[in-house]
């Protein structure tokens, strides 16, 4: 039969109907972006958290040294990690995470290459806002405020508790600068492992230390229905004023 369609018979080399159907039941994969929780869902995180009491206090680094010790027992690795926000020459926002590595009545201090972007923006604009947000503990903080260098002295002593490793990878990096091959960083650690010898590594001129001295601080903490609870500290004159704010 010349005139035969090619999907008869044996001819046929179509997938059977099984395949078909499975196919056609294949379970859909799951959406990348997480879907918002379901009535019951914050029904069941209500009852398993419990009642508690509203955020208070009148002292906003001790209620953040709370906080700080809180997210050191829950969350998995560096709970004194920060989103640190900054504005380039243009006026566009830049973020990175950092560590803090300082905290008293003055502001959050932590250490940087002077000489990277996010250096030579803070040294152009010296304003910046912090953001911890701990997943472990459902609690976020934000900072804001004006900033300032540490003294010699402070920069001095931190970064003698630093690893030797991490003292010589300091001078080692270009930070922010073009890197055209990991070996070339490779090379340059090498280098200035064999230039300092067995001999204490000081301080590179150029890695100093900033405060972040706030204005204001939020503190935030989930709550059940997107009904979250804010706590506003604004500076005002020698101390702090409060003040909640709608979710």
């Amino acid at each position: 039969m010349p005139n035969a369609p090619l999907w008869r018979g044996a001819l046929y080399r179509g997938p059977c109907a099984a395949h078909m159907a499975k196919a056609m039941t294949k379970t859909p994969a799951a959406p990348l972006i997480p879907p918002s929780p379901a009535e019951d869902d914050y029904l069941a995180a209500v009852a398993a958290a419990g009642p508690q009491p509203e955020i208070e206090g009148d002292d906003p680094f001790a209620l953040f040294a709370q906080w700080l010790e809180a997210a050191k027992a829950k969350e998995i690795n560096d709970p004194n990690a920060m989103c640190l926000s900054t504005v380039d020459a243009e006026g566009l926002p830049d973020a990175r995470m950092v560590l803090l590595k300082g905290l008293d009545e003055r502001g959050f201090v932590f250490y940087t290459n002077r000489q990277s972007a996010k250096g030579r923006e803070l040294d152009a604009h010296p304003r910046a806002a912090l953001t911890f947000h701990w997943k472990s503990l459902r609690r976020s903080v934000r900072v804001r405020g004006e900033v300032e260098t540490v003294s010699e002295a402070e920069a001095d002593a931190y970064f003698a508790t630093r690893a030797r490793s991490a003292q010589i990878g300091a001078w080692a990096s270009l930070q922010s600068q073009p890197l055209e091959a990991r070996l070339a960083l490779e090379t340059r650690i090498a280098r200035e492992g064999a230039r300092f010898g067995l001999g204490a590594v000081p301080r590179p001129p150029h890695w100093i230390g900033y405060r972040v001295v706030p204005s204001s601080l939020e503190f935030w903490r989930d709550r059940a229905f997107r009904l979250h609870e804010r706590l506003v500290f604004r500076r005002q004159g020698p101390g702090w004023r409060t003040e909640r704010l709608y979710p």
